[in-house]
């Protein structure tokens, strides 16, 4: 097991990932100190259990990166923070990356760029 990071937002693990998706209100509601917590990762529609779950009510309902390794479907936590900030800063540049369009062709930075620039727009959270 190597370890790895993840981001998503700290819910009650009785959620399942549809819900958490819609960000139902069972999902961040307060069930007390019993119940459990969960890590969504957004970006996969997985939900993973915590073996910190002390560390996990700080940050209950909020954004989180979480740092670890994993065991099954359980995250065994190295570090939790609260995520600040997603993608680049404004003025910041792309960093180099590659991907298939619609088509299969590879497009990289320099081969999207026009005379007057590029707009790039990565969403995300797309339920087709």
């Amino acid at each position: 097991m190597s370890p790895r990071s993840w981001s998503g937002v700290i819910i009650n693990s009785g959620c399942t990932a549809d819900e958490a998706f819609a960000e139902a209100v069972k999902c961040i509601e307060n069930r007390g100190s019993a119940a459990k917590l969960a890590l969504y990762d957004d970006t996969t529609r997985q939900i993973y259990e915590l073996d910190a779950q002390d560390r996990a009510a700080r940050y209950f309902g909020d954004s989180v990166t979480v740092e670890g390794t994993l065991d099954g479907t359980t995250i065994h936590v190295a570090s939790m923070n609260k995520l600040t900030s997603i993608g680049l800063e404004v003025g910041q540049k792309a960093p180099a990356f590659s991907a298939r369009d619609q088509f299969g062709r590879e497009e990289t930075l320099p081969s999207l760029q026009g005379p007057n620039g590029t707009v790039l727009l990565f969403f995300r959270s797309a339920d087709w």
